[in-house]
């Protein structure tokens, strides 16, 4: 992503690293990109897509690809990503995050830091998880929050995924912090939720943030609305035919 100069060459394809805000969809992040290149370049009917969603109560690293790089996503979303976050250990949510209120509370007092520490070894390698029902998966050709936001049940498959790096970064029970590098499809709230379960207790996620798609790192993201002032200066003779 080149911004020194305002070189940009978005119909030929751009790579976008964007640091997406907290509550913000990820197409709300990618409508927002496409309409400043609208109005800031001229350019209409530009292509811009993302490669791997992220939770609205997620922030960090989202990748935009633009224009014939496009037909680049599906192999950038199989890039192993790396996540920091947090989570609360005594109590789940029906989304596993704090998209929903606490259902159930569980006990805590007979956890310790060594058993908490123990617990992450079951978590690296190859494991099986269930995706949260609040989620974007489909099912019976709709999305699967469709069926838990109207409290119908569906049952969801487990997926083989794979756990690279599952590290505690501090325990201060009931929170704990954590960095995570894993395989595409992971889910870190089912990957909580599990925790819990192994701790004898319950757990959801309350924080998470992507911090590395591959080797692109979220230290060379810039929000949306830095990247709408980037374009402020833009010049299309320079830089592209504003014509499509």
């Amino acid at each position: 992503m080149k911004n020194s100069n305002g070189a940009f060459h978005f119909k030929e394809g751009e790579v976008l690293l964007i640091d997406k805000p907290l509550e913000w969809t990820s197409f709300d992040v990618v409508n927002k990109i496409r309409g400043t290149i609208t109005r800031k370049a001229g350019i209409r009917g530009i292509k811009v897509g993302h490669a791997g969603t992220l939770d609205p109560l997620a922030t960090g690293l989202l990748i935009l690809c633009t224009g014939k790089f496009t037909k680049r996503i599906s192999e950038m979303m199989g890039l192993e990503k790396e996540y920091t976050g947090t989570m609360m250990l005594g109590s789940t949510t029906p989304s596993f995050d704090l998209e929903t209120e606490i259902d159930e509370k569980y006990p805590t007092d007979h956890l310790t830091q060594e058993a908490v520490y123990e617990a992450v070894f079951d978590f690296i390698g190859d494991i099986e998880q269930v995706p949260p029902l609040f989620s974007a998966i489909k099912v019976k050709g709709n999305r699967a929050y469709h069926f838990a936001r109207n409290s119908e049940k569906v049952n969801l498959s487990p997926r083989n995924v794979t756990i690279e790096t599952f590290e505690l970064t501090r325990i201060a029970i009931p929170e704990v912090d954590f960095r995570v590098v894993c395989s595409k499809g992971t889910y870190i709230r089912s990957l909580v939720r599990d925790f819990g379960k192994k701790l004898n207790s319950g757990a959801h996620l309350t924080s998470l943030r992507r911090t590395r798609i591959g080797k692109f790192s979220i230290d060379h993201a810039i929000t949306p609305m830095q990247f709408e002032k980037m374009l402020e200066n833009f010049s299309p003779e320079v830089n592209e035919d504003r014509e499509l």
